[in-house]
C-alpha cells in the first residue's frame, strides 16, 4: 500500500506531551531481543537527536519569534521522543556491547542504502563508507574479547559477518579528501535526500557517541581504539554531510527532516517483531505526521512555495534492516584498495594521502592494528565470526595459529 504523509493528519501537537509515567519505556531484554530490533533503536535515536540539533541551529539564525516559538514547540515533543526511544536499550549492556550494535547499524543500514540509492556517485559514497565501518566492527569485536571475555556473536547474532573491512588504519586522509559533491536539490530523486540526512544522522550519532564515551575506559588499548576511531567518524560525517545540497533553504532542510522521520517510523513499523517497540514507532509515526504539517504550513507561509515542489508524492518502498553479507562480500573483492581524492575516488596512495598517513601515525602501528596484535596474543588468534566462507580478499584471511 502506498502512504502519503501529507495527506495524513496525525495526533494534534496539543495532544503529543506525555508524562513521566508514559516516557518510563521498559527497554529491551538484550540477551533476546532481535539484534534488527536494538539496530532501529540505535537508527532512530540518531535521527531524532540530528532532527532537536537542526531545529536549534534553525533557531539561532531565524529573527521571527513566532517562529522560534513554533520550533520549540515541536522540538520539545522531538526531545521527549529522542528519550523514548534511547531508553529503550538496556541499562545491562556495557558501553563496548552498544558500541558493537552502532557499528552493526552502520553496516546493514548503509549497505542497504547503498544497494538501493539510484544515484551513481551517492551509491559509490555509500559502498566506500560501508567497508570502513565493517572494519570498526571486527576492530570493536576484538576488543570486546579481550577485556569482556565475550563474543560479538552475542550482540549482532548471525545476520552481519565479523572479518576485517578496508584496514582502518588507511581510513585516515586529509580532510578535504573527505568532501563529496553534493547532489542538486531541484534534479535530486526525492529517494536520494531520504538517504543522504538518514546516514548522516546516524554516523553523526556514531561520532557524538564516541567523542562521550571513549574515556570512559580504563584499559589504554580500549582509550586509543575510541580515539581513533571517534578521529574517523568525524571523516565520515564531513564525507555524508557534504552530499547534502548546501542550496537548500530552511524551509526545504525542515520538511526534509520531517519527512524522513515519517519514512523511517514507518518503515520500522512495518517491519517490527517486538510489539512493544512497534507501538512506539506507530505513536511516533502519528506525532511526526503532525510535525510534518506544521513543517510545510510554515514553508508556504515563509518559503512561498509548496511542500509537494521538493517532497516525494509518496513514502518510498519501506527501509529494511537484513543480512547484506553478499553484498559487503562483493565490494571487498572490489573495493577495497580506494582512497578518496578530491571529491573522486582514486586505488592509488597518492601523495597527500601518504603525507597524512606518516604525520598522524608517525611512524608507529596505529591503535586498530595493535588490538588485533594484542588479541593474537591472548588468544593465538583474532576473533571473526564468518559464516560465509574464506576473507573474499586472500591478503586478510587470518593467519593460520601456530
Amino acid at each position: 500500500m502506498t502512504f502519503n504523509p501529507l495527506e495524513q493528519r496525525g495526533i494534534p501537537l496539543d495532544r503529543q506531551l506525555r508524562n513521566w509515567r508514559e516516557l518510563d519505556v521498559e527497554p529491551i531484554d538484550p540477551n533476546h531481543a532481535d539484534p534488527y530490533t536494538r539496530c532501529r533503536i540505535i537508527t532512530m535515536n540518531g535521527i531524532e537527536v540530528e532532527a532537536i540539533m537542526f531545529s536549534h541551529h534553525f533557531a539561532r539564525v531565524c529573527p521571527d519569534m513566532d517562529v522560534k516559538r513554533q520550533l520549540a514547540e515541536v522540538r520539545y515533543i522531538e526531545q521527549q521522543q529522542q528519550k523514548t526511544v534511547n531508553w529503550l536499550l538496556p541499562g545491562l549492556s556495557s558501553v563496548l556491547e552498544t558500541t558493537i550494535a552502532y557499528e552493526q547499524v552502520a553496516v546493514d543500514l548503509t549497505a542497504w542504502v547503498a544497494r538501493m540509492e539510484p544515484d551513481p556517485y551517492l551509491k559509490q559514497a555509500y559502498q566506500f563508507g560501508v567497508l570502513e565501518d565493517f572494519d570498526h566492527l571486527y576492530r570493536y569485536s576484538n576488543l570486546y574479547e579481550m577485556i569482556e571475555h565475550r563474543k560479538a556473536e552475542k550482540i549482532v547474532d548471525q545476520v552481519t559477518e565479523v572479518i576485517p573491512g578496508r584496514p582502518t588504519k588507511y581510513h585516515h586522509r586529509h580532510p578535504a579528501d573527505n568532501v563529496r559533491d553534493p547532489y542538486d536539490k531541484d534534479r535530486a530523486n526525492p529517494l536520494s535526500k531520504l538517504h543522504a540526512l538518514t546516514i548522516m544522522s546516524a554516523e553523526q550519532q556514531t561520532m557524538n557517541f564516541y567523542m562521550n564515551v571513549g574515556p570512559q575506559y580504563m584499559e589504554p588499548i580500549a582509550r586509543r581504539l575510541y580515539q581513533e576511531i571517534g578521529l574517523i567518524e568525524e571523516e565520515h560525517v564531513t564525507h555524508y554531510e557534504s552530499l547534502v545540497d548546501p542550496g537548500e533553504t530552511w524551509w526545504e532542510r525542515l520538511v526534509n527532516h520531517e519527512y524522513n522521520e515519517c519514512y523511517l517510523y514507518h518503515s520500522f513499523m512495518q517491519q517490527e517483531s517486538d510489539p512493544k517497540v512497534r507501538a512506539i514507532w506507530e505513536l511516533h509515526l502519528n506525532m511526526e505526521l503532525e510535525h510534518l504539517h506544521i513543517a510545510c504550513d510554515l514553508m508556504r507561509r515563509h518559503d512561498g512555495r509548496e511542500p509537494e515542489e521538493v517532497l516525494a508524492p509518496e513514502l518510498p518502498n519501506v527501509l529494511a534492516f537484513e543480512p547484506n553479507k553478499g553484498y559487503i562480500r562483493e565490494l571487498l573483492a572490489t573495493q577495497l584498495d580506494l582512497t578518496t581524492l578530491g571529491a573522486g575516488y582514486v586505488r592509488e596512495a597518492h601523495e597527500r594521502f601518504e603525507r597524512m598517513q606518516e604525520q598522524i601515525h608517525g611512524g608507529e602501528e596505529p591503535p586498530s592494528e595493535r588490538v588485533i596484535d594484542r588479541h593474537r596474543e591472548m588468544f593465538g588468534g583474532e576473533y571473526r565470526l564468518s559464516t560465509e566462507g574464506e576473507h573474499p580478499d586472500a591478503s586478510l584471511r587470518e593467519r593460520q595459529r601456530a
